[in-house]
């Protein structure tokens, strides 16, 4: 049976189910979704059960949109909506997605827009039939948000056509073959960088990342040529865990060759991934670096992305469903776990987490339905890597920062520009508020405003005492005045002439490029100054060169290699580490429900995923694993 007799069954399921009156204009796949088109939409609004039994009739995830042909024109509905929402609501942004039928409301009150028991979204929903969405307005407008929004309305017809296609592709069966299922280690495996796994089963090819390692000159993509890779049109799906490069810097290559499935993450991952790649080509070209792929390949990434909260769960093959849980580590990061077949197996893949509460973030889930196995981060699982508490790391950076302003000297922070940049910035305006520290400026260089201004667009991924300290309270730490913006070549010139104090966050963290390295030139031969490294240095970057202890190193200024000298104080603040440390790991493991029965350890240097899978072993009595990249391991 084809996917068209599949569509054409189940349309005349349906017109045989609801009331005459109900007209049906169109039934089809978008994604996981079936999705029913009518001329008659508040005929369904008032029938409330309706949609639910035909979920449960038709065992499918049904959504209802209006026929295009009822639905009022964007410029015409916009001038309604204002009409409708009074002015106290303070709209600051209407956005318009055609290929689902919404518009989302961003207001200043949105219980304003929203009105009593929802009487004013009602009113919305008849008179323009398209289905509104009121969010609160972020404190601080991201150019990159915006962007992708208009650019995905702008794309509205072949986003359609995407979904279209990929729901058809989902809904083609199940096949007799025998059953099996494998992951093959394609990077990032006994080694942190380029992470990408392949999740196999007789009827999916899923990819579980796609990253690359920006610190190897000659190793820096993931073994995705193999031939149970290629060709990559055969993959169904790929599912990113968050948006560091080394877990997504190369999905837009897979554009470039081939791919044309969707692309699974979380709503912030999508627009801080579209942020760091932008970039990465940026520096790429800047460094005069060969790019993998283009900025039209990463528009292509957008279109086809199909983005998840926590919790929701969603078919991505015939044979299995996906579901995101936090992992703590940065804004939108997940654990991905996969849901395979009619109770067959379940795995979860944990990307990067942190097992603690941190200033931004919940600590990652270990709690889940059912799990057999899981692949597990160790970037700190060696037998030495303890890290101090936040609490500890916040004394520590207070003493840095004290002995470095006392002696009128500058501050350094090599800063990734998500994750790490908004915890020293919540950590730093909180000892100044206190008066723990002085109160001097602290500088911005590089995408921390723009990464930070994504934060506050989705504030419900943020930690419950800090979404209660922005809501309740209308506090928010990151948009504090000791914050400035450097926007300009010319601002970060009259930073480094300026002989006052002052504290810098620039990227990029390991010092491998980046604004930070104009700040570095400059201040490093000055001892009242000093640097402090808050985040993991890969091994063979310049800032785990600093981190050692080099008293000199060879730097490019203006094509001429020069010798710097190195008098600044160095610093090393642990804690701030957006990973798990090995007690964390550990604890994780021991508190997680159901306990799996396998344990695959990854994204680690090698000596550490063999001492965890060691101990791991030996504790607990599991099944454990640290795979080198090509391994494969059968489940199934």
């Amino acid at each position: 049976m084809t996917v068209e007799d599949v569509l054409r069954e189940i349309s005349g399921r349906i017109r045989g189910f609801i009331p005459p009156s109900i007209d049906v204009s169109d039934v089809e796949f978008e994604g996981a979704l079936l999705v029913i088109y009518t001329t008659t939409p508040e005929k369904f609004a008032e029938n409330k059960n309706l949609v639910k039994q035909l979920a449960k009739m038709l065992q499918k995830r049904i959504v209802v949109r209006p026929d295009p042909s009822v639905v009022t024109d964007v410029e015409t509905a916009e001038k309604k909506i204002r009409e409708i929402i009074p002015k106290e609501a303070q709209i600051t942004n209407i956005y318009f997605q055609p290929d689902v039928g919404e518009v989302t409301i961003e207001a200043i009150k949105p219980g304003a827009a929203i009105g009593k028991e929802g009487v004013l979204l009602n009113e919305i929903r008849r008179s323009i039939n398209w289905s509104p969405n009121i969010i609160r307005a972020p404190p601080i407008q991201s150019k990159t948000v915006q962007e992708i929004r208009g650019f995905l309305r702008s794309m509205s017809d072949e986003r359609k056509e995407i979904l279209r296609k990929i729901g058809r592709r989902l809904h083609r069966g199940l096949s007799n073959n025998e059953k099996f299922i494998r992951i093959v280690a394609l990077g990032g495996f006994r080694e942190v960088g380029r992470s990408c796994c392949m999740l196999h089963t007789q009827d999916s090819k899923i990819l579980v990342d796609c990253g690359i390692d920006v610190s190897s000159e000659n190793n820096g993509s993931p073994y995705i040529h193999l031939p149970e890779v290629l060709p990559l049109e055969t993959i169904d799906a790929v599912v990113i865990t968050h948006a560091h490069l080394d877990h997504c810097g190369l999905v837009p290559l897979l554009y470039k060759y081939g791919y044309d499935g969707p692309v699974y993450c979380t709503p912030p991952t999508r627009d801080l991934m579209t942020l760091l790649q932008m970039d990465y080509l940026k520096v790429a070209a800047a460094d005069a670096k060969k790019v993998p792929y283009s900025s039209e390949n990463i528009r292509n990434v957008i279109k086809h992305c199909i983005t998840i909260s926590y919790g929701d769960t969603t078919d991505i093959t015939p044979d299995i469903r996906l579901t995101f849980h936090n992992a703590g580590h940065i804004l939108g990061s997940s654990i991905a776990h996969f849901h395979i077949g009619e109770g067959l197996y379940n795995i979860a893949f944990t990307g990067d987490i942190k097992y603690e509460r941190t200033w931004l973030f919940n600590p990652a889930v270990n709690h889940f339905p059912r799990v057999e196995a899981i692949v597990i981060e160790s970037t700190y699982g060696g037998r030495d890597d303890y890290q101090p508490s936040r609490r500890e790391a916040t004394e520590r950076i207070k003493d840095i920062a004290q002995q470095c302003l006392k002696k009128k000297g500058k501050l350094l922070i090599p800063v990734f520009a998500v994750g790490r940049s908004q915890e020293v910035m919540i950590v730093l305006e909180n000892l100044m508020k206190n008066k723990e520290i002085p109160e001097v400026p602290v500088y911005l260089d590089g995408m921390i405003w723009e990464a930070t201004a994504i934060h506050t667009a989705y504030p419900e991924y943020l930690n419950n005492k800090l979404r209660s300290q922005i809501f309740q309270m209308g506090e928010n730490p990151l948009l504090s005045d000791i914050f400035k913006r450097v926007d300009s070549v010319d601002t970060r010139q009259k930073i480094l002439e300026d002989k006052d104090p002052c504290i810098v966050l620039a990227t990029s963290g390991m010092m491998n490029g980046g604004p930070v390295m104009e700040y570095f030139k400059e201040w490093a031969s000055n001892e009242k100054n000093t640097i402090v490294f808050v985040g993991y240095q890969a091994e063979g970057t310049l800032g785990r060169k600093i981190q050692r202890g080099s008293s000199e190193i060879p730097l490019n200024i203006s094509g001429n290699i020069v010798s710097l000298k190195i008098k600044m104080n160095v610093e090393t603040c642990d804690g701030f580490s957006g990973h798990s440390d090995r007690r964390q790991l550990i604890t994780f493991i021991n508190n997680m429900s159901p306990r799996p029965e396998r344990i695959i350890f990854n994204h680690g240097e090698e000596s550490k995923c063999v001492d965890i899978s060691s101990v791991v072993h030996k504790k607990f009595n599991l099944n454990t694993a640290a795979p080198m990249n090509l391994e494969t391991i059968r489940f199934v």
